[in-house]
């Protein structure tokens, strides 16, 4: 029944063979691994004028300015990046980047960000697309739907998971519709809006509730900060594509690269677009009603009619979907970073439809985590937002710099001013933001990104530790044993007593005993009455329990056994029968769980399960 629910969910198996045809064609994978970029356009500007609005109504002309130079690092960063692109078209990213030219230590730690910036990427994103469905929704004069933004975003947070766990080229399919529909639906806003203005048709914008203007900080140098650092969440995702190239078709590093300059391309032009018009048509963040800058101008400039609905509901589509952005690269970098013994190898594991399925569901917990923490806030998650981002832009474009030093590729003097030029700039914003949003949160992602990176390095020693100890350097060859000795675990004399004692006799005919442990007096009276005719010849000895504990009298008796012979194997068997139902299991003690467990860690002793399994 299990296995049925499963294929009905994410479908059948693909075979490793087939794992070349799920490569994605680039428009494709423009949806796929620019979703995350291209609908940050939704709350970027917002989140600029949010800030701005602390320093009153006169504070809201410099949003323009500040998205121009956001758009210039972002063309920066870009640039940068197909550099990254051509030079590791294995992919892998910043992290791959700065791990082989600035050493370990870094590369845990851009792997760190991006891993915490990958589950923010997925709370934030569905967090702000719940947010267009309640603002489309208030318009339509249902305004307590906002009141289940969590249960709709852990709603969304399951179906775009489940959707990825079907496969990266299904689930891109999936999402490349309403990722198109958002950009021409925002490009046509944009393009009709400038024409209503210059034309003089489109007024501004028109609140149903004025928000309340009042400077509450001085406009300075430290709000405009505030508000470039804001606003840098447009350029979340840019690194995505570099991270994803093996996902590509021949040739990958071509058409990624080819990929990466359409989305700045969109991305740019979107996010200057509507500034502009936010600017022009007066629309302010208003937490009165709620409504997000992209409804307010698609409202004043087609009315709410059909091509507003489209606009929203493409808006609330792109902004769940992506996280897929997230869900595409977080798994793959986990799988990645487990290929190095920094996470656990069950994340390197492909499931049975060629996807990293152990990183989409831990991803896919996180964000849960997220949102129902922060009660699907998008505003309140975004401090913690880009920190992550632009440490590791900051680390790869350093990486890059070093790459080009000491390659000294054809080229390499052009490739390393970009790289330079990108590194400085991004590093500068990486300070901007940690000094401006420290005290709004981002401290934490300050504190989270070393404690990952000391976890990598726990998990990394073990594996070490395992690696050495499992080698063959140290070994002997193994010697044949003297003998084997067989101790058969007793707890009553029934069918799955004989088949334990029959595989005992078989392996070591001449030294088998059989234990029981005295827990209940008339309980051994009926086990010893029973032996006599089915014993098997074997010895029955009963260990005394006066504490009533199994685990005690059981490991003395053994560590006796086993010192009476250093070169022997000690070998415990265990039967057990197994319900016919998995429910059944719970109207049984686990004894043999138990047992096994605490024999699990007692170096020279074989445990050997006999299963009697009882029919329905």
């Amino acid at each position: 029944m299990a296995s049925s629910f499963k294929r009905l969910l994410i479908g059948k198996p693909i075979a490793t063979e087939h794992q070349h045809h799920e490569r994605l064609n680039k428009v494709t994978a423009l949806a796929v691994f620019s979703s995350d970029a291209l609908s940050s356009v939704a709350y970027a500007t917002e989140a600029i004028l949010a800030v701005l609005l602390l320093g009153g109504a006169s504070a809201l002309g410099l949003g323009l300015p500040i998205a121009g130079g956001i758009s210039f690092l972002l063309v920066v960063v870009a640039i940068s990046y197909r550099q990254t692109i051509h030079a590791y078209p294995n992919g892998g990213g910043a992290y791959i980047v700065a791990h082989e030219n600035l050493g370990q230590l870094p590369g845990l730690i851009a792997a760190a960000a991006l891993l915490i910036d990958y589950v923010l990427t997925v709370a934030v994103s569905i967090s702000a697309g719940v947010a267009a469905i309640t603002s489309l929704a208030g318009n339509w004069g249902a305004p307590w739907l906002a009141s289940y933004a969590v249960e709709i975003a852990l709603l969304c947070i399951l179906i775009v998971g489940l959707a990825n766990l079907r496969g990266v080229k299904e689930s891109g399919a999936v999402f490349a519709v309403p990722t198109y529909v958002f950009i021409v639906g925002i490009l046509a806003m944009i393009a009709w809006g400038v024409a209503g203005i210059f034309l003089g048709t489109t007024q501004p914008v028109v609140q149903s509730i004025e928000p309340e203007l009042h400077a509450g900080e001085a406009l300075g140098l430290w709000l405009v900060l505030r508000a470039f650092a804001a606003g840098c969440t447009a350029l979340t995702g840019v690194e995505a594509i570099s991270n994803g190239i093996p996902a590509f078709k021949q040739p990958e590093a071509k058409n990624a690269a080819t990929t990466l300059s359409w989305m700045v391309g969109i991305l740019g032009t979107m996010f200057l677009g509507i500034t502009w018009l936010a600017d022009r048509l007066s629309a302010i963040p208003n937490e009165a009603t709620h409504e997000t800058i992209v409804s307010q101008i698609a409202r004043t400039t087609f009315g709410v009619g059909p091509v507003y609905t489209v606009i929203q509901v493409a808006t609330a589509l792109i902004l769940v979907l992506a996280a897929n952005t997230a869900y595409a690269d977080f798994p793959r970098l986990a799988s990645l970073l487990a290929r190095d013994r920094f996470l656990p190898r069950q994340f390197s594991s492909r499931g049975d439809r060629l996807v990293f399925s152990n990183g989409i569901l831990v991803l896919s917990l996180f964000a849960a985590g997220l949102v129902v923490y922060f009660r699907a806030n998008e505003i309140a998650m975004l401090p913690l937002y880009a920190i992550g981002v632009f440490l590791s832009f900051t680390l790869s474009q350093g990486g890059m710099v070093l790459h080009h030093l000491r390659e000294k590729e054809t080229g390499w003097r052009t490739g390393l001013s970009i790289n330079g030029l990108g590194a400085v700039l991004t590093g500068v914003v990486l300070v901007v933001l940690a000094v401006t949003k420290f005290t709004h949160g981002a401290w934490a992602v300050l504190v989270l990104i070393p404690l990952l990176v000391l976890i990598f390095q726990a998990i990394h020693t073990h594996y070490v530790r395992v690696a050495e100890q499992l080698s063959l350097t140290t070994a002997d060859k193994p010697q044949p044993l003297r003998r084997l000795t067989a101790v058969v675990l007793v707890s009553g004399v029934h069918k799955g007593t004989l088949p334990a004692l029959q595989i005992a006799k078989s392996l070591a005919p001449d030294n088998v005993t059989a234990v029981t442990i005295n827990l209940d007096p008339e309980h051994i009276e009926k086990i010893r009455a029973r032996w006599c005719d089915w014993g098997c010849d074997v010895p029955l000895v009963v260990l005394e329990s006066p504490y009533r504990s199994l685990i005690s009298p059981l490991l003395k008796y053994l560590e006796e056994i086993g010192s009476r012979y250093k070169d022997d194997e000690l070998m415990v068997i265990l039967p057990e029968f197994v319900p016919a139902h998995w429910w059944e299991h719970l109207l049984h003690n686990q004894t043999g769980l138990i047992l096994r467990t605490a024999l699990m860690f007692r170096a020279g002793k074989t445990v050997i399960s006999v299963p009697y399994k009882l029919e329905r």
